[in-house]
């Protein structure tokens, strides 16, 4: 009996080698485990744009996990194994192949290709090296089994799982037959051979043992030095060329800039469902309280104060170079914290999020596929609907304190909402003046008073190839503005009106994508914002359209290169009543246009390229300005 237990613990493994499952043959599959540990991999598909659109929408609605790196290496082998079997056969149990009974059946089950004679396997022929070996364990042991179209394919590479398995197998046969104590199968020529196989493979088992000693060694050094156990960091450098033709009569075109834009994100996870997000941003771009300095102000097409326009790209802050609580001024390149945000869910369908550093664009799915700062379009025009950014609400520096839920009511329905306050962490209302009759705080001051505003979203997909965004904002303004950042006429929504007049939003817009194939896309969306004057004294309304059209590539010329082209309406005053006044005074009104083209270059898998232009027809709505056109070559990096 001794001698039976000594060949079931340290025999099987050899005649295991024997019939192909040598160890070194799995060890492709360990070295890919250990490149992939630390790729993020994301496919982009536009399937996948429903739910992760935006930075928080990635995480608001998921769960994050922090695994082990022991469990990256299974998962991808795994992975591996799966992929390399499909339509051919499952890599359940190489030793016990199994297929399904019938395509037709409505659940699946499995039958095993059990063999009794070598003779059985028609790839295995009576000159190849293992033949011996194979004949043993199939006529002897009984412990192998070969495909269902009686083939053995003894040169097939397998994983560490199937030659597990296999193993096993063979140790239950042998255990078995000891048990029943049906015959004496395992002879001292059986010992015999065992012991000669140990030494001829004693290379072999020591390179496999030195290759999985190395990746132990790897893992435990990269867990001593990981940057933590509970947050992840990545981050997106953005590096662009800037120029511009166009613009105001009599002005000069503006010299080509070079811009940057760099951002951190810190995501902790305190019970591995939760997220604390925290951004730490710097940029380059000049603006000010008065416009000094940028791309829109060189071409004559900003507002006088805050450089509001509709030549702005789409990766520079709404409010470049300025504090707008306090209308401070802020360096080039100074860092800050632009997100400060904690997403937890408190049921299996309600999720909570609030911070002090926000934007109603984290919390939104952005539908269109057009939208990425530093990936996609490069216009503020083309990313998100109008009325996403109304009150500051895609500043590009967290303008708002905000708190709200998602409520996922179904897999292709959800409800979101938020309450957004620019000017939470000030206390009084300074007295004064920067302007007449516009405070140095000209938001207001206090989370539940001055400026702030309420916004929803409702987001469904009737079919998986159509996604559709529904939203509303109601907003409340301490000055005279729409905080949306995408025209002039941004700062004095009222026309005719104090800059100091409050007033108060009720916007409306829905933005739709139809995937016609997995690589092209229609996509545009169409907004409405009515602005009405919350002062006693004062009785003036304006209403604001836009809309958009366009069509999105994915893998143009080349697997992960995107393009879209695009033509729309900026927002322009479709409407007036009482004072205000539908065109300003010194302006020749027409309708704007905007149409658009980029291609974005897929360098690497941290790094594209994105060269593309605008082209501004009746820049701001005043066709006594030129047809302006603005270049940009954008380099992404991320990491």
């Amino acid at each position: 009996m001794a001698k039976y237990l000594l060949a079931s613990a340290s025999g099987m493994g050899f005649l295991c080698l024997i019939a192909g499952l040598l160890p070194v043959q799995a060890l492709p599959s360990l070295e890919i485990a250990d490149k992939n540990v630390a790729v993020n991999q994301d496919d982009g598909s536009y399937e996948n744009n429903y739910s992760h659109q935006s930075n928080l929408a990635k995480n608001i609605s998921s769960k994050l996990l922090i695994a082990n790196e022991s469990q990256k290496y299974l998962s991808s082998i795994n992975q591996q194994q799966k992929n390399q079997d499909v339509g051919v056969d499952s890599a359940v149990n190489f030793w016990q192949p199994i297929t399904p009974q019938s395509a037709n059946s409505s659940s699946t089950s499995y039958k095993l290709a059990q063999v009794t004679s070598v003779s059985q396997l028609s790839d295995v022929q009576p000159n190849d090296w293992a033949f011996q070996a194979l004949q043993s364990l199939v006529e002897r042991y009984g412990c192998i089994a070969g495909y269902p179209n009686q083939t053995y394919r003894g040169n097939r590479a397998i994983t560490r799982y199937e030659f597990a398995a296999g193993l096993n197998a063979c140790l239950d046969r042998i255990n078995e037959l000891i048990a029943t104590a049906t015959a004496d199968l395992v002879k001292k020529e059986d010992l015999a051979t065992l012991q000669k196989l140990q030494e001829q493979f004693a290379a072999e088992l020591a390179t496999l043992r030195g290759r999985v000693d190395a990746v132990e060694a790897r893992t435990a050094e990269l867990e001593a030095n990981q940057f933590s156990t509970t947050t992840k960091l990545n981050g997106e450098v953005i590096i662009a060329g800037v120029g511009a033709s166009g613009g105001a009569p009599n002005d000069s075109d503006p010299n080509i800039i070079l811009v940057n834009r760099v951002r951190l994100n810190l995501t902790t996870s305190f019970t591995g469902k939760d997220s604390l997000i925290t951004g730490l941003q710097a940029y380059n771009f000049l603006g000010g309280a008065d416009g000094q300095g940028s791309l829109q102000e060189s071409l004559g097409l900003a507002a006088p104060l805050l450089s509001a326009s509709s030549a702005r790209t789409s990766f520079e802050p709404q409010f470049p170079g300025l504090n707008v609580n306090t209308l401070s001024g802020v360096g080039a390149n100074s860092v800050q914290v632009y997100k400060l945000l904690y997403i937890f869910p408190v049921a299996n369908k309600l999720t909570l999020f609030g911070g002090t550093a926000a934007e109603t664009s984290d919390a939104f799915p952005a539908i269109t596929p057009f939208y990425g700062e530093g990936q996609e379009s490069i216009s503020r025009f083309a990313g998100l609907n109008p009325v996403v950014r109304i009150s500051g609400g895609t500043s590009g520096t967290g303008l708002a304190s905000a708190a709200g839920f998602i409520f996922n009511i179904s897999p292709n329905l959800d409800l979101r909402a938020l309450y957004g306050n620019p000017n939470a962490n000030l206390t009084q209302k300074s007295a004064t003046e920067a302007v007449p009759g516009v405070s140095t705080t000209p938001l207001g001051a206090g989370l539940f008073s001055g400026s702030s505003v309420i916004a929803t979203q409702l987001t469904f997909k009737p079919s998986p190839a159509l996604d559709i965004g529904l939203n509303y904002a109601h907003s409340y303004h301490e000055i005279n503005i729409l905080g949306t950042g995408l025209v002039s006429s941004d700062i004095g929504a009222l026309a005719g009106v104090a800059a100091g007049t409050p007033v108060t939003l009720n916007s409306v817009g829905g933005t739709l994508t139809w995937r016609l194939s997995p690589k092209i896309a229609l996509s545009g969306y169409g907004a409405a914002l009515f602005v009405d004057a919350a002062s006693n004294s004062v009785n003036a309304s304006t209403t604001f359209t836009s809309w958009m059209a366009g069509v999105h590539f994915r893998d143009l010329f080349k697997s992960g290169n995107t393009a879209g082209i695009l033509f729309g309406q900026p927002l322009f005053r479709s409407d007036t009543g009482g004072s205000a006044q539908l065109t300003p005074t010194g302006e020749n009104r027409a309708t704007p246009y905007h149409l658009e083209g980029y291609y974005r270059l897929q360098v690497s898998d941290n790094i594209s390229i994105t060269p593309g232009a605008f082209i501004l027809f009746n820049p701001e709505g005043n066709s006594n300005n030129e047809t302006t056109t603005v270049g940009v070559l954008r380099t992404t990096f991320t990491f």
